[in-house]
């Protein structure tokens, strides 16, 4: 991938400057792996994929995004939406709103996510609160909440591989 540092007014860099060229990919790739988790089959059967997925598409936001993959009870996708946009270091996420879109889809089950764009995956106390309080509601409507999974630099946290879902 093609990267410059951008030099504005001969002061230090903001970081990478990202080319036409860089984008083009970048949109390839998010193509080629919804393809690979919204077509795979009849169900999801590589959480990887979502992984990769999620991390693409929302890594780079300058703001906290807050989305769901939603699924249906064999974990067949129906749908990936951002359902909550934030500042850059909080959004403010409304359980109700995020019940009512699972009951639109119809969806048996879910994969939240939320990106942290100072770039560390460590979950807050404001994060675990918020998936128990999810995974609560959800779950006396029979959604079961697979995973949460917090975007940054580097690897992304699951919840679930962590224990606390």
């Amino acid at each position: 991938m093609s990267t410059s540092l951008a030099m504005i007014s001969g002061s230090a860099s903001l970081g990478p400057v990202f080319t036409p060229e860089d984008d083009k990919i970048i949109e390839q790739a998010l193509l080629i792996l919804e393809q690979r988790v919204f077509t795979r089959g009849p169900s999801l059967q590589i959480p990887e994929d979502v992984r990769n997925f999620l991390q693409l598409k929302i890594a780079a936001q300058p703001h906290e995004v807050f989305g769901a993959v939603f699924l249906d009870s064999k974990h067949q996708v129906l749908a990936y939406e951002p359902l909550f946009q934030g500042t850059i270091d909080s959004a403010s996420v409304y359980p109700r709103v995020v019940l009512k879109r699972c009951m639109d889809y119809n969806a048996a089950a879910l994969v939240l996510c939320h990106n942290h764009p100072s770039g560390c995956t460590e979950p807050s106390t404001a994060d675990e609160t918020l998936t128990q309080r999810l995974k609560e509601i959800l779950g006396q409507v029979d959604i079961r909440l697979l995973d949460h999974f917090i975007i940054g630099k580097g690897d992304p946290y699951s919840f679930a591989e962590h224990g606390l879902i």
